[in-house]
């Protein structure tokens, strides 16, 4: 779910966030439990990694639908008796939502509602259309009212605008007129629906508990429920849960399989199992990989915490070199609207981490971490290593040099902001302020993922913020660059 103009995004300025690429969405839906609001909300719990801005949860009886949304994180919306005793019925569907550029609107927050000829429906979704914007002013030029920024909403009205019979053919069709990535979970009067895109971008899991069916953007998801996981959805295909039991469909045609390879590197929580694999242990191999590709001398090994652990481990084990917790992170700042001053504002690194000078002081160190976006943040963490006394700090990224932009469903920077875009290696490593950088090579990250070369590996993956190759065109970020198209969103801020 995001905003339709995925071409102009740019990172919070907010100097307490992390540089880091931001997942935009997390969803889960249940079927078939008494309790279904509140095993929705334990879901989303397990998954606000990927979306802090706000959260929703839409369930529905049998007769009626329940609604809640609102800003903030999980705990903070579901965590009172009177909310989740309005959330009646035994199928239920909630949302984690990351907001992009601009302000955070509820207008927004998912699930997104609408009642139709054939009932209520609610949508939460997982990624981006990127061709959104041509289908916006498609449709608003043939009356359509949108409520939203959302590029999620174009699917509600295409799926009105429908002359099929069914639910589900009404959703094939509108989906049909879509590009981009998209998971989807969607509550349709007594049924549940999950869908994956036909390159399989996103994630999205089936799960079940006794006899009740989940879907859910990870596993992670699913074990907080107790939940057994089953399988993955597959790219194309459309799962429908219903009284009568559950459907598959493929109605989409076949194409290659390009799930995110950086579900690997960053957005999945290590615990999770993403596509048969155990993220924990992909990112061990990557690190073991990138010091096969770039060793050197030095005394320890460092992660930048937490997501530089697992590659940090990998690189220890595989170097030789011990492995210390020589930066410690301080897990109860959360994000910060403040707008400090100068002075405060070069100091908020420190509010997240420090320098453990025992494990730093007179060291040659190596530095893990998983990826670098803008270098900012980077630039900061050398600099808190070394006013902790290290002598050496050699860095090392557990993914390739970020170089290109993602247009499918991830907050990301335009390229021009992109430190690997506008310099080689030795230069950002100046910048940085190291005295060596070196990246995974994206056949070495390939090779830790799948056992095999980025050109033998079956299936392949989505690189394109490594590779710039974008298995998927790019509609209206082409439209925006060559001035055809413009964008049509008026934002009105809820109050």
């Amino acid at each position: 779910m995001t905003h339709p103009m995925p071409a102009l995004m740019a990172f919070s300025q907010n100097p307490l966030d992390s540089d880091k690429f931001h997942e935009e969405c997390g969803v889960f839906g249940i079927y078939g439990h008494p309790d279904a609001s509140a095993h929705v909300a334990l879901g989303l719990h397990a998954l606000q990694h990927r979306g802090q801005e706000a959260s929703g949860i839409v369930s529905h009886d049998g007769h009626m639908f329940f609604s809640h949304r609102a800003l903030g994180l999980v705990g903070d919306n579901f965590n009172s008796p009177e909310i989740m005793n309005k959330l009646k019925g035994h199928i239920a569907i909630g949302h984690n939502r990351y907001s992009t550029t601009g302000d955070t609107l509820l207008r927004n927050v998912q699930p997104l509602f609408g009642d139709f000829s054939f009932g209520g429906l609610a949508i939460g979704h997982n990624g981006n259309l990127t061709n959104a914007m041509k289908l916006r002013k498609h449709l608003i030029d043939i009356g359509c009212l949108f409520q939203s920024t959302s590029d999620t909403e174009v699917i509600i009205h295409l799926i009105a605008l429908s002359k099929q019979a069914s639910v589900e053919d009404r959703l094939i069709d509108a989906l049909a007129r879509v590009e981009g990535a998209y998971s989807l979970v969607v509550l349709a009067n007594d049924r549940l629906i999950g869908v994956r895109d036909p390159y399989g971008v996103r994630p999205l899991v089936m799960g079940k508990l006794g006899d009740s069916i989940i879907f859910a953007s990870e596993t992670c998801a699913l074990d907080i429920v107790g939940a057994d996981y089953v399988r993955d959805v597959e790219p194309g295909e459309i799962v429908i849960v219903e009284p009568t039991g559950i459907r598959s469909l493929r109605p989409f045609q076949n194409t290659p399989k390009r799930f995110c390879i950086f579900e690997y590197v960053y957005f999945s929580r290590p615990d999770s199992l993403s596509e048969g694999l155990n993220v924990y242990q992909v990112r061990q191999r990557i690190g073991a990989q990138l010091a096969r590709e770039a060793p050197v001398e030095a005394d320890v090994v460092v992660p930048v915490p937490d997501s530089g652990i697992p590659g940090a481990l990998g690189y220890a084990k595989e170097s030789g070199i011990p492995f210390e917790l020589g930066i410690i992170r301080n897990h109860y700042v959360g994000r910060t609207f403040i707008e400090p001053s100068d002075h405060v504002r070069h100091l908020g690194v420190k509010l997240k981490h420090n320098g453990n000078r025992t494990m730093l002081e007179n060291k040659r160190v190596i530095l893990v971490d998983d990826s670098i976006v803008r270098g900012t943040t980077s630039k900061k963490i050398v600099n808190m290593v070394r006013d902790a006394g290290a002598v050496e700090i050699h860095m090392r990224i557990a993914s390739p040099p970020t170089t290109h932009s993602c247009f499918y469903g991830v907050d990301t920077p335009t390229r021009d902001q992109l430190l690997a875009a506008r310099y080689n290696v030795k230069e950002m490593a100046e910048l940085i302020g190291v005295d060596s950088l070196a990246f995974v090579s994206i056949d070495g990250m390939y090779q830790a993922v799948s056992g095999k070369s980025r050109n033998n590996a079956s299936p392949q993956y989505c690189d394109a913020c490594f590779s710039g190759n974008y298995p998927i065109p790019l509609t209206d970020a082409e439209n925006v660059m060559n001035g055809s198209q413009k964008d049509i969103v008026s934002d009105v801020v809820d109050v």
